[in-house]
């Protein structure tokens, strides 16, 4: 059983790719992943570009859940953090290249995205903190 994510009519569509509601099914355990930034595993930046380090938080992202037993069908909720609206192009891009091979079905987890005046360093420009709901055998 995966989580169940649904966008009710009683509010208003969603505004890009996530929904409004994601429920953990019983058996699960919640798992919380730190905010992830663009930085390959030797540690080194992905590109001073959003769209290159989104495209790397995906891939941890991704990477993390495989090192949990889940997948990208287990996360329940986004939090991601831009610095300065100049990054939601390049972010949304990533995403969208990420999230068309994740869900190609249009069944996206809860997500928050918020503009911020800066991030832990200036060469960052995208952060994405995530849970996920992981069956618990």
């Amino acid at each position: 059983m995966q989580p169940r994510r649904r966008s009710p009519e009683v509010v208003a569509p969603p505004l890009g790719r996530y929904s409004h509601v994601a429920e953990v099914p019983p058996g699960h355990r919640l798992v919380f992943f730190a905010g992830q930034l663009g930085v390959r595993p030797n540690g080194v930046l992905a590109g001073p570009g959003a769209e290159a380090q989104a495209r790397q938080i995906f891939a941890n992202l991704h990477a993390l859940l495989a090192a949990e037993g889940a997948g990208p069908e287990h996360l329940v909720k986004l939090t991601t953090l831009l610095a300065g609206t100049e990054h939601l192009a390049g972010y949304r891009a990533a995403q969208a290249e990420a999230f068309g091979k994740w869900y190609p079905d249009g069944d996206f987890p809860a997500q928050t995205l918020a503009v911020v005046a800066a991030l832990a360093g200036p060469d960052y420009v995208a952060e994405v903190e995530a849970v996920a709901a992981v069956p618990a055998s």
